[in-house]
């Protein structure tokens, strides 16, 4: 249970077997705020007191101050580069955890990198309110492919599915043709993964003659989930997925519900949309970067840009939640960007050129092409024609999938062929 300046979170407060998790997703919009804003001193107050990260950026601040979102606005925002500098500067988490590491439960590691503690707590990642949106109900068999090493992904949707009641099959990423052989065997009601892996599977399931009509329920994240794949899962293989929207350092952000319009904010964070680049938040209804402010006394972040681009919609959601909406993921406020589930960013692609004398540039180009990610790194050669370098391409593409932890194309050009825009990273992805 989290209990900061009489504000509580306890998921044995749900209403279980009801349309709703529990009642704080009815409450009105008047008392979240109320709640949100009576609690806020006492977080700022624990991560002053227990952090030397926010005891110094947040030094003659005066919590009891900070009761609304103007008066929130005025303190700084925390943004991943910060985050990876103090983490390089102070090991593992940058003095921003208030619980020191032997009284954890796990230590994740994220792209970057950047280290994300979890504390002991039921459902620590609050992921059960997506799942619980979506269908998910006790002695469902969740079929998990989200990756349960190094990232955080699988466990956040592990705990949230047990703390309901659901088992859960381990399934991790990768080994398609044995995944669906066990989905086979095992008959899961619901699944949660990418939208894309869950494509795969059911299309190779049908290719082999499989029948997965056990499966109707999913959540997907990781990517973004378009319009014609919610359509696809429907319609041709019985599937109704539902997206959420989180990140390793926060946990679950927003979700969908059947009121399918937009994505609801999750109930102990306070969401802002920022000016990218800035701490000012924008005009509602306007695209910016998404700032949260999560309510976790183990890692108290305060203001935490995600880098993520989004809008706030108009008015309550068509199921009956209260909750602030979002349009869901509208692109990176950055050139850091997310890959089947996985964050690329530029500081990737500086390290793996500089493995090669020979590469002058490079522009890593990320497409989705039937809607799924596809990666192609290209680089300029300092000299010779791209001809003769052909085994460069390959060793190339070897250490990408090391960095990136993805599968990569690599394809060469002559020297003053990529754009002179600055760009390292460019998403040319459709998003629909």
């Amino acid at each position: 249970m989290l209990i900061l300046s009489g504000y509580i979170w306890n998921l044995s407060n749900m209403l279980g077997s009801g349309r709703f998790l529990d009642r704080q997703e009815i409450r009105s919009p008047a008392d979240r705020e109320r709640a949100l804003f009576h609690a806020l001193p006492g977080l700022l107050s624990h991560a002053i007191e227990n952090t030397g990260y926010f005891s110094k950026t947040l030094k003659g601040i005066a919590p009891n101050d900070i009761t609304s979102r103007e008066a929130l606005a005025s303190l700084p925002i925390l943004r991943k580069d910060a985050l990876f500098e103090a983490q390089q500067a102070t090991p593992p988490f940058g003095e921003i955890n208030a619980t020191m590491t032997s009284r954890l439960t796990h230590v994740y590691c994220s792209p970057g990198p950047i280290y994300d503690p979890e504390g002991n707590r039921s459902d620590y990642w609050r992921f059960a309110r997506a799942l619980f949106a979506a269908g998910f109900r006790k002695g469902d068999l969740v079929h998990n492919s989200f990756s349960y090493h190094i990232t955080p992904a699988g466990l956040m949707i592990d705990q949230a599915a047990r703390s309901l009641g659901c088992p859960v099959f381990p399934a991790g990423t990768g080994q398609t043709e044995k995944q669906i052989d066990i989905m086979r065997d095992l008959q899961p009601a619901a699944f949660v993964g990418t939208p894309s892996f869950l494509k795969i599977l059911c299309t190779r399931a049908k290719e082999r003659g499989i029948n997965l009509d056990c499966l109707r329920k999913a959540v997907v994240s990781g990517e973004a989930f378009t319009a014609a794949s919610r359509e696809q899962l429907r319609d041709e293989f019985g599937i109704d997925a539902f997206e959420s929207y989180g990140t390793a350092d926060v946990g679950l952000i927003a979700y969908e519900s059947e009121g399918r319009d937009g994505l609801i904010v999750e109930e102990s964070i306070i969401l802002e949309i920022v000016q990218p680049g800035s701490s000012k938040p924008v005009a509602p209804g306007e695209v910016g970067e998404v700032v949260v402010t999560l309510f976790n006394p183990d890692y108290p972040l305060v203001r935490f840009a995600t880098g993520d681009m989004s809008k706030l919609l108009e008015g309550p959601s068509p199921c009956g939640r209260t909750n602030h909406r979002i349009a869901g993921w509208l692109g990176r406020a950055d050139q850091r960007t997310k890959v089947r589930g996985m964050f690329v960013d530029p500081k990737q692609v500086h390290d793996l050129i500089a493995l090669f004398p020979d590469v002058g540039k490079a522009r890593l180009e990320v497409t989705n092409p039937d809607d799924q990610d596809e990666m192609t790194l290209r680089v300029e050669l300092d000299q010779g024609p791209a001809a003769d370098h052909q085994d460069l391409a390959e060793k190339i593409a070897g250490k990408a999938r090391e960095i990136f932890g993805l599968r990569c194309l690599v394809t060469l050009d002559a020297s003053g062929n990529l754009p002179n825009d600055g760009k390292i990273i460019d998403d040319q992805r459709q998003i629909s």
